[in-house]
């Protein structure tokens, strides 16, 4: 995930707007201003787990942590905490690129097969440059994240990847692109990993890999996903191609802030390669445009230019987000580790009250605890008349699971109906083995599961910023739930085989119950139960199911 919200930036903007170069700096970053740490610590009570920190001019305004890194310790975030930062990666392995053009090694518009002569397919004649800003045509990942990639079988997944358009003629964002760049700096100066660190990395105490050497250092969050089970710890043996380049760095959001200064403003690739990366190369549109490694907006749309990368949604657990802003060398670098409010989230509820200058709102909370009695006299199953089915649970709070197709689209009722089914259809399309991305897909099933039959579709929600559409498949192992979310030019951006149905975490709101989020972006939804069964009432009306 790399793309950033039009309302994070005006959020960030505004933060920053207060940070000085006039501060003092201790030796350890100070916490934020006491109004600001109580803003954020109701939100921390309201679900969100991370760390921010707030720098100007090179100088740390703020840092604090909030939260726990580790449920199973009570352990908290702090500051110095270190988060997977996911995809922005890129922005680091684009440095990398840069880093090496300015040594004179190589040039960021050379045609990748010239410094890759293994490179027969048609990638072979993208450059450098198309590949940081997404134009070579590359579409989807190399592999799995923490599926098992040597280098030779990296490149020769990347070398068979059809195109999805020649290179230079379009947009579409891809890991594989940034797979291949890592590639590129391992050719040209011997290894990815010591030219990141040595070169790239230097001089930021927590930084390094999730997995794997050099690894980063320090107290880890331990990430928390979306079915309660906790992420990737880190110590994934390898080898690590599938996310070298594109998704594999961690450190903690002080050393993230402090690196991104340090990136602008010369210290890390030459004050020229600087304004290169920061100079917008592919318009994006409604004032955004692409970057090597991050996204740029103009003054247009928030009255001064700021650049933003994020990652998250993986299997570690993490969400980041880090901005930049010229205009006094302002940097904004959060991180969570939980699925309550990500980062990403926070920064969206809290951006309309910043740029109007109001006070950082509460968090939109439905009033009340879950009743224990109330919550066991509904727990169980409920079926609808159309097949699907409805499961509530207490264990962790009171949620509902939706199974079936019908079931999903009542729980999760679709903002864009269109999206939705183009979605299912390029799933279908996956799944049936119609295009070169299912062929692999499949291959990959059944050498995992055995034969696989049918996918029998299960609805589609929209989670962590992306459309996932469920499906039953059927297997050599039996049956086995899995999701898909897919780029529009149906390659494979996420993927999780063995996957809970989708649900939602409920909190009473008068009589019946809402969906607790309280970055406010739930379903439109309202769950009512009677005596032997649930309704559940969105924008379409009405739907019940009566207990098993």
């Amino acid at each position: 995930m790399t793309r950033f919200l039009p309302a994070l930036a005006a959020a960030a903007a505004v933060v920053l707007a207060a940070c000085t170069s006039d501060v003092d700096t201790p030796e350890t970053p100070p916490r934020c201003d006491p109004e600001t740490d109580a803003a954020l610590s109701a939100w921390a009570d309201a679900g969100f787990s991370g760390s921010v920190a707030i720098a100007a001019a090179g100088e740390p305004v703020c840092a604090a942590g909030y939260g726990v890194a580790d449920q199973a310790t009570g352990r908290p975030n702090t500051a110095d905490t270190v988060f997977a930062v996911g995809s922005v990666t890129k922005a680091f392995t684009a440095a990398a690129i840069f880093d090496l053009a300015d040594q004179g090694r190589l040039s960021v518009d050379d045609r990748v097969g010239d410094l890759l002569p293994e490179l027969r397919g048609p990638v072979r004649d993208a450059t450098l440059r198309q590949l940081m800003t997404h134009t070579s045509g590359l579409n989807g990942s190399a592999g799995a994240d923490h599926e098992p990639l040597s280098r030779d079988d990296a490149l020769a997944a990347i070398d068979a990847m059809a195109p999805a358009f020649p290179p230079g003629t379009d947009y579409l964002y891809t890991n594989a692109g940034y797979t291949l760049l890592a590639l590129v700096v391992e050719e040209v100066a011997g290894s990815y990993r010591e030219h990141a660190a040595s070169r790239i990395l230097s001089d930021l105490p927590s930084a390094g890999f999730w997995d794997g050497d050099p690894a980063a250092s320090g107290d880890r969050a331990v990430g928390r996903l979306d079915d309660g089970g906790t992420g990737e710890a880190g110590d994934f043996p390898g080898p690590h191609w599938a996310l070298d380049g594109n998704g594999g760095i961690a450190m903690s959001v002080s050393d993230l802030a402090a690196w991104t200064h340090a990136l602008f403003t010369g210290a890390v690739v030459t004050a020229e390669s600087a304004a290169a990366i920061a100079t917008p190369e592919v318009d994006l549109a409604d004032g955004a445009a692409e970057t090597p490694g991050w996204v740029a907006y103009d003054a247009t749309a928030y009255g001064v230019p700021f650049l933003a990368a994020a990652g998250g949604g993986g299997d570690v657990g993490h969400d980041a987000v880090v901005i930049w802003i010229p205009e006094g060398e302002r940097v904004l670098a959060i991180a969570s580790n939980g699925p309550g409010v990500s980062a990403e989230e926070l920064l969206a509820a809290v951006g309309p009250a910043l740029a109007a200058g109001d006070p950082i709102p509460a968090p939109d909370v439905p009033g009340g605890a879950v009743d224990p009695d109330a919550a066991a006299a509904i727990v169980g199953d409920y079926r609808l008349d159309t097949g699907g089915a409805y499961r509530v649970t207490a264990d962790d709070g009171l949620r509902i699971a939706a199974l079936g197709a019908d079931a999903v689209l009542a729980l999760f009722p679709p903002r864009d109906p269109g999206a939705v089914r183009a979605h299912e259809r390029l799933v279908a399309e996956l799944l049936a083995g119609d295009t070169d991305a299912g062929r692999d897909e499949l291959a990959a099933l059944e050498d995992e599961f055995g034969p696989v039959g049918d996918a029998e579709p299960g609805g589609t929600v929209l989670a962590e910023g992306e459309l996932r559409t469920y499906v039953t498949l059927d297997t050599g192992e039996g049956p086995l739930l899995a999701w898909y979310a897919l780029n529009d030019e149906g390659g494979v951006d996420g993927v999780e085989v063995g996957a809970d149905p989708p649900s939602l975490t409920l909190a009473p709101s008068g009589d019946d119950y809402r969906p607790a989020d309280p970055a406010g972006t739930p379903p439109d939804v309202t769950v009512s139960f009677g005596a032997d069964s649930v309704t559940v009432t969105g924008p379409d009306g009405a739907t019940t199911a009566r207990r098993d």
